[in-house]
Parts: structure tokens; sequence; C-alpha cells
């Protein structure tokens, strides 16, 4: 189960936030935030167009926005800073000025039932500008932080289970990750076309081996 709680991203606390339950461990959830391009490019909606980084922590991000219609093009200068619980990223401009992923172990019932697991909190901030300037540009807020939490969501899953095997990590990080959220979705359709009609190959030809091999 992932928890979500998106308020208006322009309301009077200037923030949106989602909650999402992880099967990893403080610890494991901290080493795999340390990628800070993997965990944008694990949001469906952004297309990347250049990811560079800039050093001392920085990096400069372009690319297309398509939670809005229509979709809005962006370029960010990032600035990460890392927290004892967790990472905060500052943008240099734009609306939104800062990302805060925020990592927690279970607590209560949780954390007897599910051991070794944690909460993953993410908040964007959009209180750089006043409020009036900000309400002129709702057209540029970042409405993607709730489709973004569910694949994080499901990836964080496939993670803890696949990640120990070095030709899946592989896989993801040179074909996967690079690919447009587009390009994922036709390959994915490919994937379970091509395997039914592997299994209806197969099931036609034992069928035949049944009728006329006896």
């Amino acid at each position: 189960m992932n928890e979500q709680k998106e308020p208006n991203s322009c309301n009077n606390k200037d923030a949106a936030w989602v909650v999402i339950d992880t099967p990893l461990s403080t610890a494991e959830l901290k080493l795999f935030c340390k990628d800070i391009e993997r965990l944008f490019r694990i949001n469906p909606m952004l297309n990347f167009k250049k990811w560079q980084s800039l050093g001392s922590n920085r990096y400069y991000f372009s690319g297309q926005n398509i939670s809005q219609d229509p979709p809005f093009d962006f370029e960010l200068t990032l600035a990460i800073r890392r927290l004892s619980d967790g990472i905060e990223v500052e943008y240099a401009h734009g609306l939104k000025t800062r990302t805060t992923i925020i990592i927690q172990p279970l607590q209560g019932q949780q954390a007897t039932q599910r051991k070794n697991q944690s909460i993953l909190t993410i908040t964007d901030y959009y209180d750089r500008l006043p409020e009036n300037e900000r309400t002129q540009q709702l057209h540029l807020v970042d409405k993607s932080l709730t489709v973004w939490a569910n694949d994080l969501h499901q990836f964080l899953i496939y993670w803890k289970k696949w990640s120990r095997y070095g030709p899946w990590r592989w896989f993801m990080r040179h074909v996967w990750q690079p690919m447009k959220p587009m390009g994922r979705r036709i390959t994915y359709i490919l994937f379970w076309v091509t395997f039914f009609e592997l299994a209806l190959i197969l099931l036609g030809a034992a069928v035949y081996y049944l009728e006329y091999t006896e």
C-alpha cells in the first residue's frame, strides 16, 4: 500500500507531497536515492532532453513536462544537499523552489508486521514567488508528483526483488533508464504481445504433437 497526499501546490502551505511505503530498509533506500538522475528518470511525466553533471552536487536538467495540457518545456539547475534523513533538491530558478526526499523507518504496528521497511516522503515547495505571481503561472506547476510516486513505489518493489541479479541491473541502467516514457510503454506492450504469440505457437505445437504423433 502507498499513502498519497497532494494538496493544491499553490495553497497557503505552498507545498505538495506524497508518502509511500517501500520494501527497502532505511539504509537501502538512502543508498538507492543517491542516484538523483535515476530518481527523476523514473518519473513517467518527464521527457529528458539533457542531464549534465556540473560538479559539486549540481546538475543541469532540461526536458518536457507532460503532466500539464499542453506540456511545457523546462531548463533547471539543481543543487543537491544531503540531509541526515534524506536529500534536498534545490532549484536555482523556476516556479518550484525545492524538493525534499525524506526517509524514515516504519512506525508502530506496521514496523512489527513489516520489518526492515521504510517510508519515503517527497515534498515539492512552491514558495519562491509571491502568491499573485504563482497564480499567474499555474500552467507551469508540476502535476506529476502522484504519478511519480506510483511508479517509484512499483520500481522499488522490483528493485527489492531483482536488483541482486547483475543482468537485470544492467538492463535497467543502460536500456530502460535512458528510454523516454513512451518508449518504455511501447517496449512493455511489444514484450507482452511477443510473449502471447510465443505461447500460442507453443500451444499449437503441443496440440499438433498430441493429435498427430500418437
